[in-house]
């Protein structure tokens, strides 16, 4: 997978993997699980993914 980086956003991600002494990848995959887990107790994401099974389910059932 490819992620795509403003040169500010970049340099900063650098410096808070430097400060952590983390590679930059293990900085990036935390953030990505923290994002997914805040996803997941939110209960507008959950109704609009409640919303997306039940249109897929209906595709399907055509």
């Amino acid at each position: 997978m490819t992620v795509r980086l403003s040169e500010e956003q970049a340099r900063a991600l650098e410096v808070v993997a430097n400060v952590e002494n983390l590679p930059v990848s293990d900085v990036i995959r935390a953030a990505i699980s923290s994002h997914i887990e805040t996803r997941r107790r939110d209960p507008e994401f959950q109704a609009g993914l409640k919303d997306r099974i039940s249109q897929a389910r209906k595709l399907l059932d055509r």
